[in-house]
């Protein structure tokens, strides 16, 4: 039974360290990780990925969307005590549009030049996430436009190829969500 004993805490004690996390006397939410694009003065992993501790403050955050002229209001989440950022988003629902009589040659070339224009949307960083609905319905798909303005997001939303041709139609709506959230 004494063996047993000592056995059970032997394992207890390997799983303990070996399950320990060095601490290298800063918290992880004190960083963010960015692909190295420095001139060479510091330090990197294979994956040239860093550290940097000028994690920004939420006061910060707030005056920087505000000064770019996003809408935007906070609160303390009771569960976390951490200060949320909420913001407004602007929704496009993209409608089938009055003008579908395209041949299937016509539709595929306005169909590729819709997703070169949704890439560039979302590399320019004026969308966060594009995508279709998956039923036939009237409404097609959605963009998620992250920009300050109404008449921006209707702007280029309307700058959509299956939209100029009418085979789409926009129809925006603000929209609020919380900053830096992942969808899950």
């Amino acid at each position: 039974m004494k063996f047993s004993l000592n056995l059970l805490l032997l394992i207890m004690a390997l799983l303990f360290i070996s399950c320990k996390e060095e601490h290298n006397g800063h918290d992880d939410d004190d960083h963010e990780i960015h692909q190295n694009d420095d001139d060479g003065d510091h330090e990197h992993d294979d994956d040239d990925l860093y550290f940097d501790s000028k994690v920004k403050s939420v006061a910060q955050k707030k005056k920087e969307l505000l000064d770019s002229g996003f809408q935007i209001f906070d609160y303390v989440d009771p569960k976390t005590g951490d200060t949320v950022i909420m913001q407004q988003y602007f929704i496009a629902f993209l409608k089938r549009g009055p003008n579908r009589s395209q041949d299937s040659l016509e539709a595929a070339t306005l169909q590729e030049a819709h997703l070169k224009h949704l890439g560039k949307m979302y590399e320019k960083g004026y969308a966060d996430i594009s995508g279709p609905f998956g039923d036939d319905g009237d409404i097609r798909g959605i963009t998620i436009y992250n920009v300050p303005t109404f008449e921006m997001a209707d702007s280029l939303a309307n700058m959509d190829p299956m939209v100029k041709a009418g085979r789409l139609v926009i129809e925006i709506h603000p929209w609020w969500a919380a900053k830096g959230f992942p969808l899950r």
